[in-house]
């Protein structure tokens, strides 16, 4: 076994929990999380449709980015990232949804900490506490601007790495709900796989006819044939290819480029971070963000490269993508007020 995959593996199980409150293959609601400044703290909110105020936004912005929980410097890599996610929110003034996998506690003690996130947004989560994993996970940024229906989880029956879908349900104009989905699918090459049945799990909860439109998104470690297809298969579009990109192309690739030089010549680049959409939704734009993000600490920047065999001090071997999407019943109600 690869030692680096052997110390993944390592890692999660050190960690493992004992037991889940959740059935898997199940909807399992949670709370979300919203800044007081009166009280200077992150307080529990349980989402209800019940008074939800009418959003007439006609567009949201969804980013997505894996910060590899793997490398050394955890909280220096992770500051710089978000230092980089909120450029991208400052210069966007569409209302953007930021979605993170591999989070650590650690990840998510300094995500609290940013008054940008304190004023701008809610949180999915703020411990491990509806984690399927003791060790890692994932974590969504809400805009306070998009009334939040629910948020819920789907915990995969076929996982080994410990992976779930993190859901959350937006109010929009005219009625409508925008479902958004946070997902890690299943790392490696396994007998038999398991991403498709992990996707296919996720696409069944986005296409409820309850909902407008959803759209998922994060790292899916396409490294496989069948991976190319796992969108078709589920009745979902690939909003790369739909704004024009083309598989095998520099244009497209989201890990490699800054992972350890050894594994990119063995591994090459390849397109893993996507996002997909399904139902009433139109995507507008598409692109990758991240590239040449590094630690700002010189000593972390210096360990990275003589440690790690990187070429410069990345925060992490992942690209992020980002997608706009509208939502052509909510801009026909505002272009007619």
């Amino acid at each position: 076994m690869d030692p680096k995959i052997k110390r993944m593996i390592d890692m999660i199980n050190s960690k493992k929990k004992l037991s889940h409150p959740w059935r898997r293959q199940e909807r399992y609601d949670q709370s979300y999380y919203t800044f007081s400044p009166d009280k200077s703290t992150w307080e529990a909110v349980s989402p209800s449709r019940s008074g939800s105020p009418a959003s007439l936004i006609p567009k949201i912005s969804i980013m997505s980015w894996n910060i590899d929980f793997m490398l050394p410097f955890t909280d220096e890599r992770m500051l710089a990232a978000l230092k980089h996610l909120e450029s991208h929110v400052q210069a966007n003034s569409t209302p953007t949804i930021v979605m993170l996998q591999e989070m650590l506690e650690t990840d998510l003690a300094l995500i609290q900490e940013q008054p940008w996130i304190r004023e701008k947004y809610s949180l999915t989560d703020i411990t491990s506490k509806y984690w399927e994993s003791g060790h890692y996970g994932t974590c969504t940024l809400i805009p306070t601007v998009l009334p939040v229906n629910a948020v819920f989880r789907v915990h995969y029956e076929q996982t080994v790495m410990e992976r779930d879908a993190l859901f959350v349900d937006l109010a929009f104009g005219n009625g409508h709900s925008i479902r958004i989905c946070n997902s890690h699918l299943e790392s490696l090459i396994a007998d038999p796989p398991k991403r498709p049945q992990q996707l296919a799990t996720a696409a069944k909860v986005m296409r409820d006819p309850a909902v407008t439109g959803s759209v998922i998104g994060g790292d899916f470690n396409a490294i496989q044939d069948f991976d190319r297809t796992l969108h078709t298969d589920n009745g979902l579009q690939d909003a790369y290819l739909t704004m024009g990109g083309s598989e095998d192309s520099d244009e497209g690739y989201t890990w490699g480029q800054m992972a350890p030089t050894k594994q990119r010549d063995q591994f090459g680049c390849s397109r893993m971070d996507k996002l997909f959409f399904c139902g009433n939704l139109r995507c507008e734009k598409f692109e990758r963000f991240g590239l040449g993000v590094k630690a700002e600490e010189k000593h972390v920047q210096d360990s990275l490269i003589k440690e790690e065999g990187m070429e410069e001090g990345w925060v992490t071997d992942h690209l992020g993508v980002k997608a706009e999407f509208s939502i052509p019943n909510s801009r026909k109600t505002l272009e007619n007020m």
